[in-house]
């Protein structure tokens, strides 16, 4: 039978639906057969993000420590004007002055390190400058100096340091004969026993003591003119009696 015009066209459009199944279909069939990962890809992750970040975060730590350390800071005694050696100071003389921390910490005097007496200054120190703390002395040195004394006669073995002793003194006549001995100066402190070595030891003792600055020109005077000196115990040790 002929084919019309209608019917080729019929037939065309039939076969162009078949071939977009069978088409479909096997894409499908295709799509099917893909591995899992391909149709659903998983998150991409790479170690150098990972490095990158802990290096910015160690970065900003770093900053973060730095300006902290800066920012702390201890408070420190600085002169409010010029300070001379000898001069007794007192908070007043003061100012209380911020200081960068771990770096003059122990080094110079801090509030608390104030006594409330004062002290007296062994060095100069500048205006606006911090205080040394080895610059620190007592206020004793105001009335009190120590002399370095050769003694005709040891110091009994109770004489140490920080004992108390009263310095006696004998001069010579005209005869060549030694006067009464007479106290010189009244408990005197040890600063310390200094021993004789060698071949020339001494049969006496030297020892340094504070004495009164009042009476520093008489002890030299009879230093001066070959004095026999002797140091005594001030207070006697007290000894426990064995029931």
């Amino acid at each position: 039978m002929p084919r019309t015009p209608q019917t080729r066209s019929t037939s065309a459009a039939a076969g162009s639906a078949a071939g977009n199944a069978s088409g479909g279909a096997a894409r499908e069939a295709r799509g099917s057969a893909l591995p899992p990962d391909r149709k659903h890809r998983a998150f991409w992750f790479d170690p150098r993000f990972a490095i990158g970040l802990v290096l910015v975060a160690a970065s900003v730590a770093g900053v973060v420590a730095l300006v902290g350390a800066n920012d702390s800071s201890v408070s420190l005694m600085s002169a409010r004007e010029q300070i001379t050696p000898g001069d007794r100071v007192t908070s007043d003389d003061l100012v209380v002055t911020a200081a960068r921390a771990g770096v003059a910490e122990g080094l110079y005097l801090s509030p608390d390190d104030v006594p409330a007496d004062g002290f007296v200054v062994t060095r100069p120190v500048g205006a606006g400058e911090f205080v040394p703390a080895s610059a620190v002395g007592s206020t004793d040195g105001i009335d009190q100096t120590s002399i370095v004394l050769a003694l005709a006669s040891p110091l009994p073995e109770s004489v140490e340091r920080f004992s108390r002793v009263d310095i006696w003194s004998s001069r010579e006549n005209d005869d060549g004969l030694f006067e009464a001995p007479t106290v010189m100066v009244s408990s005197a402190v040890v600063v310390r026993v200094v021993e004789d070595e060698g071949l020339m030891a001494r049969s006496g003792s030297t020892v340094e003591v504070l004495i009164p600055r009042d009476d520093a020109a008489r002890v030299l005077e009879g230093v001066v003119n070959g004095a026999a000196l002797s140091a005594l115990p001030a207070d006697l040790p007290v000894e426990k009696v064995e029931k």
